[in-house]
């Protein structure tokens, strides 16, 4: 898994696999690249800092720590 942030567009990009990229799906700031045989290859988070403040505030503090181990400190934003 690889992660890519553009901090121009505010776009978080986690490269699942390096299979093939058929078509992607879009769902409010989530972009889904499939494979041809569905299976998901590349995740887009746009707007990706707004979606972490939102996910902080409703996450457990512990899932949003299994979730991000790397992160020495996982807190509520306000």
């Amino acid at each position: 898994m690889k992660l890519k942030y553009n901090k121009a567009d505010d776009v978080l990009m986690i490269e699942l696999n390096n299979k093939s990229i058929d078509y992607a799906e879009q769902s409010g700031d989530l972009i889904v690249h499939f494979s041809p045989k569905r299976e998901a290859v590349l995740l887009e988070i746009l707007d990706a800092s707004q979606f972490f403040k939102k996910a902080a505030k409703t996450l457990p503090a512990k899932l949003m720590k299994d979730i991000f181990p790397q992160a020495s400190v996982v807190h509520r934003i306000k």
